[in-house]
């Protein structure tokens, strides 16, 4: 397992996102220069796909053959210094220091036309490959962003082209580089862990009440499975007030945006600048009504021995898995309506 390479940039969920519905707002000309300029410095971890045996088949022909499928992590390492990012002081992964807080699974459409975010929540109960049963999040612990990879490919039937990662320090100083974000919460939970009241109102979140925010568990009536929404709504409003602020600006003001986005990103070195810049490019059309957001069907809450778990509903969701792999989520989206991210998040 190759380490990280303390330079360039880091990266989660919907940073990317984020990176990719700017530029979907600028010309293609612009869009396209300021992928270059911007991408190129970008923290890259090694060796992520290195190793991997029995990987699923990537689509060589057929509408699928152009979507793209990217891993987003959030980890939760315990480090006095940054893991992530050009600030990165601490080795990015330690067997046994982290798991991640967050994982997400984006597919980008072949047509460029929409995208989708897939949450795996952190207790989730599967298969890590060598270690047998246990939670998801297990896997980056065990084994790093090459098990992570692994795990996610044998629970899903889905090839996963490219890998990013962000660490707790890199969302919040992300957040306040952006100027915080507007939430809503519903009504009033308390987060006994925490010993923080969130009051039923809309809130304005700085870097650290947006970590506080995400982390919640305790006091939320669907645990792990609220802390997923939670995490996929951060990343929606971020966006949307990214994208808000910045339709209106010129190039230059958008450029240096793009600056602070990627300075917290990291990802697998096998993502070229050239292919990222494609990509990119590709996404000019893509507006943040293209976007959705959804958590892997879920059976239900339970224990395995000790642990509070997550059970998923493997039936459902072959059929969810099969609609990415085949590049058809708009479709199963359609006929799951109750499935996206809702307005409301607790």
């Amino acid at each position: 397992m190759g380490a990280t390479r303390p330079r360039r940039k880091h990266r989660t969920a919907l940073v990317l996102l984020t990176v990719l519905g700017i530029l979907a707002v600028v010309s293609a000309s612009t869009a396209y220069y300021l992928a270059q300029r911007v991408v190129a410095p970008i923290e890259r971890i090694d060796n992520v796909f290195a190793g991997l045996e029995d990987r699923p088949p990537r689509p060589t022909q057929g509408a699928a053959a152009d979507a793209v499928n990217i891993l987003l992590l959030g980890t939760d390492r315990r480090s006095d210094e940054p893991t992530t990012g050009d600030s990165a002081r601490a080795a990015a992964f330690i067997p046994g220091a982290q798991r991640t807080d967050a994982m997400l699974l984006l597919h980008v459409d072949a047509d460029r036309r929409g995208a989708s975010i897939v949450s795996l929540p952190r207790d989730s109960w599967v298969t890590v490959p060598g270690h047998g049963e246990d939670k998801i999040n297990a896997a980056f612990s065990y084994g790093g962003p090459s098990l992570a990879v692994a795990t996610v490919e044998e629970l899903t039937g889905v090839r996963v082209d490219h890998l990013a990662v962000i660490d707790w320090d890199g969302i919040r100083a992300l957040t306040d580089e952006l100027g915080g974000v507007t939430v809503t919460v519903p009504e009033t939970v308390h987060d006994s862990a925490r010993d923080v009241t969130w009051t039923a109102g809309e809130h304005r979140l700085d870097g650290d009440a947006a970590l506080t925010y995400v982390r919640q568990r305790y006091g939320l009536p669907g645990g792990d499975l609220d802390r997923a929404s939670r995490q996929q709504n951060l990343l929606r409003a971020l966006m949307v007030d990214t994208l808000d602020r910045v339709r209106d600006s010129g190039p230059w003001t958008i450029s240096e945006l793009l600056r602070v986005i990627t300075r917290h990103l990291s990802v697998d070195a096998e993502w070229s600048t050239k292919d990222m810049t494609r990509l990119f490019w590709s996404l000019r059309g893509l507006d943040e009504a293209g976007v959705t957001f959804m958590t892997v069907p879920v059976a239900g809450l339970g224990r395995e021995g000790a642990q509070s778990v997550v059970h998923l509903d493997h039936a459902a969701g072959r059929r969810l898995w099969d609609a990415v792999r085949r590049d058809r989520v708009a479709s199963w989206v359609r006929a799951h309506p109750d499935a996206p991210l809702g307005d409301t998040v607790r």
